[in-house]
């Protein structure tokens, strides 16, 4: 199956799972405002299957945020569920990790960070979204979307580091040892 075929396959399901859990619809229940970020959001989405969330409340209640993943525990296809608390951190957030497994039998990880509107991070991770679908191109997607599959499983390389490496390769002179180059030269990825 070819790079851009699995990616749109990959974002396809991740909507179907969307919609099959009511994730959104959970948290709105609750009077959260919902904003996906993250690789489904700036069309990046490849083989590492998570889907992102940041879910804004004011005040962050802390039962209503059980509330809304207990609702979204009903659906049998969620497998398990992790919890952190760091509304006593300059975060002031709930971390939670919901894994759905697909009728294919692949899991997903759901992350929905919880945060209390107005804090530090309040906004930060949708204007980097922003910013990278405002420079993206073609060109720039397939190169990532590449990257991202190249890359063996046991690596852990966060979606950001991607983008930033090629958006920086893409943007200056070539005759330099530019973000891509030192994340290839790490040996955490590899090209060709």
């Amino acid at each position: 199956m070819d790079i851009l075929e699995l990616a749109k396959r990959n974002q396809q399901k991740a909507w179907e799972i969307i919609e099959d859990t009511r994730i959104v619809r959970i948290w709105e229940g609750i009077g959260a405002k919902v904003n996906l970020v993250g690789s489904l959001r700036t069309g990046l989405l490849m083989k590492h299957r998570d889907i992102d969330f940041h879910i804004y409340t004011s005040p962050l209640d802390l039962s209503a945020s059980f509330r809304a993943m207990a609702e979204l525990a009903e659906n049998t296809s969620v497998k398990k569920i992790e919890y952190t608390n760091l509304l006593h951190t300059a975060e002031a957030c709930i971390e939670w990790h919901a894994w759905y497994q697909d009728m294919e039998g692949e899991l997903w990880q759901m992350d929905m960070i919880h945060i209390q509107e107005g804090s530090r991070y309040d906004g930060y991770f949708e204007r980097v979204a922003e910013r990278i679908s405002a420079v993206l191109t073609d060109e720039m997607r397939l190169a990532i979307l590449k990257l991202k599959y190249e890359t063996p499983d046991t690596e852990k390389i966060m979606g950001v580091e991607y983008y930033q490496a090629v958006i920086a390769l893409r943007s200056e002179e070539r005759g330099g040892m530019g973000a891509l180059d030192r994340l290839v030269a790490s040996g955490r990825v590899r090209m060709g």
